[in-house]
């Protein structure tokens, strides 16, 4: 038989609830940060330069060619032991996140653009709009549109390998929640509480997003 004691981690369920703040902290930045660097990766996609485009594809191949902590174990610990400077788990988690997203948020952007009609961008050109200016105002706010929840998707997978900043110390949720297991002796109730919050988020953030589509639709 199965006995939950939520008494005993009662006390320290604040204590756990502080690490939301450390989780959005992590994902708004990346996500902010990974957006841009992404949008940018994906104009170098599909780019008329082959070295852009070579850059681009072999960058997106590594980042999701490998797994996301073995990323952030490496810049925690080997930027120590390359450069001499100690990166702090803030900018680990960071730059991590950022340069992760980035590569997954770069693809989502060049298959909306891709998928748009070429007449449109070939209808640009021929009226002497700059290729850059045509990018900014007709293609790119087109393909956001369209893209829109798979943007969301990538938004909702941060939040959650977030968790995984606990490896190296990251004040989160989970690291919090392990924290409180290992004092309490209690793992699984803690635990719930974590992915109780995590939840929450996630569908705060869904329900957002779908708000936002139909703004989208309509407008």
């Amino acid at each position: 038989m199965i006995i939950l004691d939520f008494e005993r981690i009662w006390p320290s369920i604040p204590y756990i609830i502080e690490g939301v703040k450390v989780t959005l902290a992590y994902t708004s930045v990346s996500l902010c940060l990974g957006f841009l660097w992404g949008t940018l990766l994906s104009l170098f996609k599909v780019s008329h330069l082959n070295i852009l485009k070579w850059f681009a594809n072999f960058y997106t191949s590594i980042f999701r060619g490998t797994p996301l902590l073995l990323q952030l174990m490496l810049i925690y610990h080997a930027t120590p032991q390359l450069t001499g400077y100690t990166i702090s788990i803030w900018e680990a988690g960071i730059l991590t996140f950022t340069l992760n997203s980035g590569a997954y948020i770069s693809e989502i952007i060049r298959s909306g653009i891709t998928s748009l009609d070429k007449g449109q961008k070939e209808a640009a050109l021929s009226l002497g709009i700059p290729y850059s200016l045509m990018m900014k105002d007709i293609i790119l706010p087109q393909a956001f549109r369209n893209i829109l929840p798979s943007l969301v998707n990538e938004a909702i997978d941060l939040l959650k390998e977030s968790a995984l900043i606990s490896v190296i110390g990251g004040a989160d949720i989970l690291r919090r929640a392990n924290i409180v297991a290992s004092e309490k002796y209690l793992y699984f109730e803690p635990l719930l509480v974590a992915g109780f919050l995590y939840y929450v988020l996630v569908m705060i953030l869904t329900l957002a997003a779908h708000r936002l589509e139909k703004k989208l639709k309509t407008a």
